[in-house]
């Protein structure tokens, strides 16, 4: 009798054992974080450009990361978060980039003028850093949000292609651009779909890139959509 007894406590153990060695995937996660990844498309927006200066055809953004979501509050709907990405940016304007002696040229392209393309096109490693709130519960991931923060990029590698009268011009790693840049953004809307917006606070070449007697400058606005992914 005595074994028996040694024997069913030892067996209860056992199970007691296995049942907690499997989680429990119904269980509310009460500290819960909304660590995300995320991708988005943009439409690039050049801002305060040269006199003649313009944007043609469509010039699309596109990037991706990973953000990790610190709560501060206890019902965890505010929080901060920093993170790590990549975006790619390309711009389609009639300023064609050349190389000469002293450095590069710039020049707007005349009106009468046939070219196929003029590009320029953006590598950029990104940190954002943001503060956020939302109307998340430990048992749902559908709910409104508001994110907005600050982004600071380093520029990895830029292109710029143009294709017409009277011959073919790349270059790449134009000394001109800012290799850093620093903006706001905000990014707004409810479970799958949100709104995003950027805006750079320093212009994207520097003050020594000049088209006649006006500095190049140009600060960019990106508006598009972003998509989280838990």
């Amino acid at each position: 009798m005595k074994f028996l007894s040694i024997g069913l406590l030892f067996f209860s153990l056992m199970l007691s054992a296995q049942d907690s060695a499997y989680p429990d995937f119904q269980a509310v996660d009460s500290l819960y974080r909304e660590d995300q990844f995320y991708m988005g498309f943009t439409y690039n927006i050049l801002q305060n450009m040269p006199e003649d200066m313009t944007q043609n055809k469509f010039s699309a953004g596109l990037y991706a990361g990973f953000l990790r979501d610190m709560p501060i509050n206890d019902d965890r709907t505010v929080a901060i978060a920093v993170g790590v990405g990549y975006a790619l940016q390309n711009y389609n304007h009639n300023l064609v980039i050349s190389e000469s002696a002293d450095g590069y040229d710039y020049n707007i392209i005349p009106d009468d003028v046939y070219h196929r393309k003029n590009k320029l096109s953006l590598h950029f490693v990104e940190v954002p850093v943001e503060f956020r709130w939302r109307t998340s519960t430990p048992d749902s991931h559908k709910f409104w949000r508001i994110y907005t923060g600050l982004k600071f990029s380093y520029l990895l590698h830029s292109r710029s292609i143009y294709e017409g009268v009277p011959q073919e011009i790349k270059l790449s790693g134009i000394e001109d651009l800012n290799a850093f840049r620093y903006g706001v953004y905000v990014a707004a809307g409810y479970n799958t779909w949100n709104f995003f917006g950027y805006y750079g606070l320093n212009p994207l070449f520097k003050s020594s890139a000049m088209v006649g007697d006006e500095k190049v400058g140009l600060n960019t606005l990106n508006i598009g959509l972003i998509f989280y992914i838990l």
